[in-house]
C-alpha cells in the first residue's frame, strides 16, 4: 500500500491535469464571447480583455456563467433556431467553473491568443464612411430628452451597403439611436420618432424635447381584434430605418446577398435618445460607419416597425397584455425580431397564424430586460405566405412585484420617456421573387 501511494506522489507532471488558466482556457472564451462589450470606454462595467482586469471579476463571472445571467439571451430555446443564440456551451462555462474553483490562476501570458482589435472603437472593422452629427452637442444632466439631427451625406450617387455600426459619441448618456433616411415627403418619414408622423399629432403632447400619448387618447390594448378603430399605425406598418443602436445590441451587419439602398444627395437623420444623467454638462459627437457593399444585392434588405401607441396599463397591474397584428399582402422572408420596451416590459410573443390557420410561435421572450435589447437573427429566414399573420404579444408588469419600476400607482400610456412605455418591434425581412422563395428559408 505505503509503494503504491508512493508511486501516486511522484508521477511525472505531465500525467497530472494541468490547471485551467486565464491566458491558455479563458481567455478563448472571453474574447470570442464577451469582449465585444466588456472592454474600456464600452457598454459594460468592467473589461475582461487581460487578467488584470477580470481577475477581481472571478467569482461574479462565474456565478453569471452558471445562472446564464452572461452572456444576455433571453429567447425561450422551445422556439426557434438562432444564428446569433450567444447563450455559452456547457463546456465553455465548466472551463469558467473550473478556473475559479482553481483560484483563478493567470498562467503563461504566452498562452494568450491575440486580442481582439476593435479599429477606433469600431466592433466590425474600419468603416468605408463615417458620418458624425454634425456638432459637438452638449447634453445637459437631469434631463431625458430626444434630440435629432439631419445631415448630408454630400454623395454624389448611391451607395450600396452592406452594413452600418452607430458608434455613440459618449456612451454615458448615449442610450439609443436611429438613422433614419430623410425623404422628401415628410408623410414617408414615420418611423423611429414622432417627429414626422402628421397623422399622430392630435394624439400626442409635446413637453421640450419629449413626446407621450395625451391621457384622454383613445384606449387599445388589443390592436389584433378584427372590430379595432382605425387609428394611426395600428394596422400596416411603417417602414424601418437605416441602422440602430440599443443596449447589448450588436450592429447592423446585413445578411449574404443583401444589403440597403442610400441614394445620391441623401440626407440622414440622428434620433438619439439622451438618458437622464447627474452631474455635469456631456457632450455627444454620435457617428455612423457605413460598409460599403462589393455589388448590388439580390434582394435588397427591408425593416418593417411595428407599433402600438394606444395601449394603457392600469396602475398597479401585473402582467397586462398588449397585441399588434400584421397580415402580410405579400409573400416574405422574416430574418430577425428587436423587441422594445421599457422598465414595465415583462415578456413579449411572436406567433406566425398561416393562412390555413396553423399557429407557430417564432420567438418567445420570457423574461424582457430593457437593459439588454437584443435582435434575434433567424438562423433560417421563415418563409411566409401572402395572407398571413404575425401576432406580437407584450405583457407590462405594473405592480410593486418589479423592482424596475418607476412608480406602480400609475397608470401608464405610450411615451419617449424610459419612465413611460413603448409597445414596439422592428422586424427586418425580404421580399423575393416566388421562384426565389420556393428555394429559401423554411416553412
Amino acid at each position: 500500500m505505503q509503494k503504491f501511494v508512493s508511486l501516486i506522489l511522484f508521477l511525472p507532471l505531465s500525467l497530472i491535469a494541468a490547471p485551467t488558466t486565464f491566458s491558455k482556457d479563458v481567455a478563448p472564451v472571453l474574447y470570442q464571447r464577451c469582449v465585444t462589450c466588456h472592454r474600456p470606454n464600452n457598454i459594460a462595467p468592467m473589461s475582461l480583455i487581460d487578467y488584470k482586469s477580470a481577475r477581481p471579476w472571478a467569482k461574479s463571472i462565474r456565478e453569471s456563467v452558471l445562472k446564464r445571467k452572461m452572456p444576455p439571451w433571453f429567447a425561450d430555446p422551445r422556439f426557434g433556431h438562432f444564428s446569433n443564440d450567444a447563450r455559452l456551451s456547457e463546456k465553455e462555462i465548466e472551463l469558467i467553473k473550473s478556473w475559479v474553483d482553481g483560484g483563478s490562476p493567470e498562467g503563461d501570458p504566452k498562452d494568450l491568443p491575440p486580442v481582439p482589435n476593435f479599429a477606433d472603437g469600431w466592433q466590425i472593422g474600419k468603416p468605408d464612411i463615417v458620418i458624425d452629427i454634425g456638432e459637438d452637442h452638449k447634453v445637459l444632466p437631469g434631463e431625458d430628452s430626444y434630440d435629432h439631427f439631419i445631415v448630408e451625406t454630400h454623395f454624389k450617387e448611391g451607395k450600396w451597403i452592406r452594413a452600418a455600426e452607430i458608434k455613440p459619441g459618449n456612451r454615458r448618456v448615449v442610450h439609443h439611436v436611429h438613422v433614419l433616411l430623410v425623404q422628401d415627403d415628410l408623410g414617408k418619414m414615420e418611423v423611429a420618432s414622432t417627429r414626422n408622423m402628421p397623422s399622430l399629432q392630435q394624439f400626442l403632447i409635446k413637453e421640450a424635447k419629449l413626446t407621450r400619448v395625451r391621457p384622454d387618447a383613445p384606449v387599445v390594448n388589443d390592436a389584433c381584434d378584427p372590430n379595432a378603430p382605425n387609428l394611426p399605425f395600428l394596422h400596416g406598418f411603417q417602414e424601418g430605418g437605416l441602422a440602430a443602436f440599443l443596449p447589448g445590441r450588436p450592429p447592423d451587419l446585413f445578411p449574404d446577398g443583401t444589403a440597403k439602398w442610400i441614394p445620391a444627395g441623401a440626407k440622414l437623420e440622428f434620433v438619439i435618445h439622451y438618458a437622464k444623467i447627474p452631474g455635469q454638462v456631456q457632450t455627444d459627437r454620435t457617428s455612423v460607419g457605413l460598409y460599403l457593399a462589393a455589388e448590388p444585392p439580390k434582394i435588397p434588405l427591408r425593416r418593417m416597425d411595428l407599433r402600438n401607441f394606444f395601449f394603457q396599463i392600469p396602475a398597479g397591474a401585473p402582467s397586462h397584455e398588449v397585441k399588434r397584428c400584421y397580415t402580410f399582402e405579400k409573400d416574405t422572408l422574416l430574418l430577425s425580431f428587436t423587441p422594445h420596451m421599457h422598465y414595465r416590459g415583462k415578456d413579449i410573443t411572436y406567433d406566425l397564424v398561416h393562412a390555413n390557420g396553423t399557429r407557430e410561435t417564432l420567438l418567445a421572450v420570457p423574461h424582457y430586460d430593457f437593459n439588454w435589447q437584443l435582435v434575434y437573427r433567424l438562423r433560417d429566414p421563415v418563409r411566409v405566405e401572402k395572407g398571413a399573420t404575425l401576432v406580437v404579444s407584450a405583457h407590462y408588469d405594473n405592480s410593486p412585484n418589479n423592482r424596475a419600476n418607476p412608480d406602480p400607482a400609475k397608470t401608464i400610456r405610450w411615451g419617449d420617456k424610459s419612465e413611460e412605455e413603448m409597445m414596439t418591434s422592428w422586424i427586418e425581412f425580404l421580399e423575393p421573387s416566388p421562384a426565389s422563395i420556393a428555394q429559401t428559408g423554411r416553412r
